[in-house]
């Protein structure tokens, strides 16, 4: 297995493609042997993330017959290993990780037009009909494309604007610390436990040295956890829609990471007050968090969106 050492570089690609991929390479490399089982924990330790992309990664694994998963026992290795099947899913990931980069680079800039087809994708990227499938189905599950009734696709400008990006701080802004008011709020002591570890272990490594998409998304796990104890799962539904259509932006935007450093503080003490049964305070400093996560990220959003505007203009010019 990886060690801690040996960190996968997450930074380019998505978190649970690459996770699945590095599984499948290690399985072809005979550094997991058939029937060794793979324990969500030790993989989330091992690379330094949530438990929430391991999760992904061994469903689509699962999926694609690579692991095998057996009822209140966990993943394992098949006993009879397929090496061609695990190896074409190898090359799969690979290849769909690299090119949805694309894709999110070419609509964030303009390259692209806002109606497209499936055939003008093909064509654009090189990709297989169910290659460019996946590609559309992982675009609309991340909230930034849709089907058109009849024909084509039309790519949504949710995560785009900076307009966009303000509203959906505000809005979770609004739904948050409300979800912690909820009389079905009840504190998991096991949850807490595991955010308090995962973001308490961001503080101990240095913070330079780790990805910047594992930093983003252990922020996004740890508000997902959170109102997930409301017991209302329409308030879940909600924070992870806009988690993923902010997702796009929030990736090709700089990371601060001195402000990860506090970011990270401030989530501990949220964890500390509802530890102590302090709901209403805890409510408060999520309100105040994610106030000064828009009064940061706003300006950033909105500078490079009059970027991207100008060069745009300069583009039609010449």
């Amino acid at each position: 297995m990886t060690t801690k050492a040996e960190v996968i570089d997450l930074r380019t690609t998505d978190l649970s493609n690459k996770i699945a991929l590095r599984i499948a390479q290690e399985i072809l490399s005979g550094a997991l042997k058939a029937g060794s089982h793979i324990g969500t924990q030790t993989i989330a330790n091992n690379y330094q993330v949530s438990r929430t992309p391991v999760r992904d990664a061994l469903i689509a694994l699962e999926q694609a017959k690579v692991l095998e998963r057996i009822p209140n026992r966990g993943y394992f290795v098949p006993e009879q290993i397929d090496r061609s099947l695990i190896q074409e899913f190898a090359e799969d990931q690979g290849t769909d990780a690299s090119v949805y980069q694309q894709f999110a680079e070419d609509w964030l800039t303009d390259v692209l037009p806002e109606i497209v087809t499936e055939q003008s994708l093909r064509q654009k990227y090189s990709l297989t009909k169910s290659g460019t499938q996946e590609l559309l189905s992982r675009a609309t599950r991340e909230g930034w494309a849709e089907p058109k009734d009849g024909y084509g696709w039309k790519l949504l400008p949710v995560a785009k604007t900076a307009e966009a990006f303000d509203e959906i701080y505000q809005f979770r802004m609004a739904i948050e610390p409300a979800a912690m008011l909820e009389p079905s709020f009840e504190v998991n002591r096991k949850v807490l436990d595991e955010l308090k570890r995962t973001q308490a272990g961001m503080l101990e490594k240095d913070i330079s040295e780790t990805p910047g998409e594992v930093l983003l998304l252990n922020g996004s796990d740890f508000h997902e956890e959170l109102i997930r104890l409301s017991g209302n799962p329409f308030f879940l539904m909600a924070l992870q829609r806009v988690n993923r259509m902010r997702r796009l932006m929030e990736y090709r935007a700089e990371i601060n990471r001195e402000r990860i450093v506090e970011q990270c503080s401030e989530h501990l003490e949220i964890i500390n007050l509802l530890e102590r049964g302090e709901i209403v305070d805890a409510s408060y400093l999520m309100r105040r968090h994610l106030s000064g996560a828009l009064k940061r990220k706003s300006p950033i959003a909105w500078n490079w969106s009059a970027q991207n505007k100008e060069e745009n203009q300069i583009d039609r010019k010449n």
